[in-house]
């Protein structure tokens, strides 16, 4: 039998009410599940009440949500849309960039960096490729989870469960005749995909339009939720041609990742550029 959790009384604290909330907010932000109140009490040795009151502000501000049966928290809009445009705006925005823009000088084509919010997939950033026959999309564009290789690489990492309750809420849309819209179906890509270490959209968003991607290795491992994609029309990017793509797609997300960790932009937007030329 596995020995109850002690009560952590310092995972939530500060000097003030606001850094109290703040702490809170952070503790159930790094959690890959819902968290209830009696949970938070038991994690942080807080009394009900207060947990509760706080809660309730978080709540009221929109950081987070409560789930329909009444007892469950998960993040609400205003924190997710505030994790955003932290990713979308960070100083190492940058240096980001010019991987990104690199990696589309040495493939020719249309390349992102994506990732996972609730059940949409959005474009952090986005470098078109020079040819005339593109599908353009901006910074901050969203597209579904369930048909675009981003958002199947991410969900890859996920459980079962975890995957059912993401997708499930509602039909699974199809926007092409290549669309899974089977839970079974997806289950059977997530296997593969597990397998081969990317993703593929093989028109199955967008008719003619192709894409793979990769995962962004985290910093200091565990789950990632962001990606590197490459994206073309069907006549030049078959499936079988998007593997020979994977190598140059593999080393720009690990220079993202390394831009992630160091935190320093120059630096790190020097050195992803001379992986690159090296490579």
């Amino acid at each position: 039998m596995v020995p109850p959790r002690e009560p952590d009384p310092g995972a939530v604290n500060g000097d003030t009410p606001t850094m109290r909330l703040f702490s809170l907010l952070e503790l159930i932000a790094a959690k890959d599940q819902l968290v209830s109140l009696q949970g938070l009490v038991e994690e942080t040795g807080l009394p009900k009440p207060t947990l509760h009151r706080m809660l309730q502000q978080l709540e009221s501000a929109g950081l987070l949500i409560r789930q329909s049966d009444g007892r469950h928290y998960g993040t609400g809009h205003r924190l997710r849309r505030l994790a955003e445009n932290l990713l979308l705006n960070a100083t190492h925005h940058g240096a980001r960039h010019t991987v990104l823009r690199r990696l589309v000088e040495e493939l020719g084509e249309s390349c992102n960096i994506t990732t996972l919010s609730g059940n949409e997939v959005v474009y952090l950033d986005r470098v078109e490729t020079p040819e005339p026959l593109r599908f353009y999309l901006r910074p901050g564009s969203r597209v579904p989870t369930h048909c675009s290789a981003s958002g199947k690489m991410i969900l890859s990492q996920m459980s079962p469960a975890q995957r059912r309750k993401l997708l499930a809420h509602a039909p699974l849309k199809a926007y092409t005749a290549k669309t899974i819209t089977d839970l079974d179906a997806m289950e059977e890509e997530f296997k593969r995909i597990r397998r081969d270490g990317f993703a593929l959209d093989d028109e199955e968003f967008l008719p003619g339009l192709v894409c793979v991607a990769v995962l962004v290795p985290a910093v200091g491992g565990g789950r990632s939720n962001m990606c590197v994609a490459v994206q073309a029309p069907v006549m030049r990017l078959t499936a079988d041609k998007a593997l020979s793509l994977l190598p140059a797609l593999q080393r720009a997300a690990e220079a993202i990742s390394r831009i992630e960790a160091e935190g320093t932009p120059e630096d790190a937007a020097e050195d992803a550029t001379e992986d690159s030329a090296a490579s």
